[in-house]
């Protein structure tokens, strides 16, 4: 595609971005933003981010068809009676921070509005199964926090079903969101069932680095600033490690080629750098790869919906002043 359409393109596939919130993205919004890096990497940067957001941003109608494929999964779910399944089921709201829970939630409700006639407001029984809605999973923290105060408490039964139904989540933070769910019903002395019901995983655990669906840059920056912080984390003993580039053919969906992946990873570092460079009141845990709570060149995440950019994509997604972003992100 030219640059034209390339641009049309991005503005297109992400024209409900916190749609009534912020104006629609057009094709001049796009095309400020990829002026800020190289001339000669700006279109590919868009040829590539084309493909990630064809892949990675799920637009508001992705997510209510996601919804509605789980309301009516006769199947593997409700049965063969899911109104009734519904009416039985247990909606939890415990989200500790952020308003993504909320959200869902009433995404849900619509969607049961639609298809049997009532709302999560009208269901719940004392023998019904458990529900917990949120839109991403990264790390797996926010839901391990959100949960183990409730399955430490009284609200919790004994022995139980839960169903984590969430967009998409990383299957590093589905793993350590598991594992530490199943210590706390350990020292609870409860027997709490878990289901992951999920539209999209992605890759991001160390062991599958070289083939991940994350941004793990192949080499680093030389400049005077990159290296002064690539080396202030090898001095608290994390020196980044970099991917071993992978050969054809390329198993991430999320990125057009090998090729694709490393642009996007060599663009996205350096814009980092200068974005921490240049806003200095970004806290230690926004990085250049975007936010983590661990010593690395941050998470490196390409998910996003159309209520919002996560932090722990790139900052070059999503920073403000002096950097132009594509995606302004709503703060919690």
């Amino acid at each position: 595609m030219t640059r034209t359409e390339l641009l049309n393109a991005i503005a297109a596939r992400t024209g409900d971005y916190r749609a009534g919130e912020i104006p629609a993205p057009t094709p001049q919004h796009v095309d400020r933003w990829v002026r800020q890096f190289p001339d000669a990497s700006q279109e590919p940067i868009l040829e590539e981010m084309s493909h990630i957001l064809g892949k990675a941003y799920f637009a508001k109608s992705d997510v209510m068809s996601f919804l509605t494929a789980v309301a009516t999964n006769t199947e593997k779910l409700t049965g063969a009676n899911p109104s009734e399944f519904w009416r039985k089921a247990n909606f939890l709201n415990i989200q500790r921070g952020g308003n993504s829970q909320r959200r869902m939630l009433s995404d849900f409700s619509a969607i049961l509005q639609q298809q049997f006639g009532f709302t999560t407001d009208d269901c719940g029984s004392a023998d019904g199964p458990f529900f917990y809605l949120d839109d991403l999973i990264f790390s797996g923290n926010r839901v391990r926090h959100d949960l183990e105060p409730w399955i430490s408490s009284d609200r919790c039964p004994g022995r139980c079903n839960l169903h984590i139904l969430t967009i998409a989540y990383h299957r590093g933070g589905q793993w350590f969101g598991g594992q530490r769910l199943a210590q706390c019903m350990k020292g609870a002395k409860k027997q709490v069932t878990i289901t992951w019901w999920r539209c999209a995983e992605f890759e991001d655990r160390r062991r599958y680095t070289n083939k991940s669906d994350v941004l793990r840059p192949i080499s680093f920056p030389s400049d005077q600033f990159a290296q002064q912080y690539i080396q202030g984390l090898t001095q608290k003993g994390y020196p980044p490690e970099p991917r071993v580039p992978q050969e054809p053919p390329y198993a991430s969906p999320f990125f057009s080629s090998e090729t694709g992946r490393q642009l996007m990873e060599r663009e996205m570092l350096s814009a980092g750098f200068r974005i921490r460079e240049q806003c200095t009141m970004l806290p230690e845990v926004i990085r250049p790869l975007g936010f983590s709570g661990l010593q690395t060149l941050g998470f490196g995440a390409v998910v996003l919906t159309y209520r919002n950019c996560p932090n722990t994509c790139p900052p070059a997604f999503w920073a403000g002043q002096p950097w132009y972003p594509l995606f302004p992100r709503r703060t919690n």
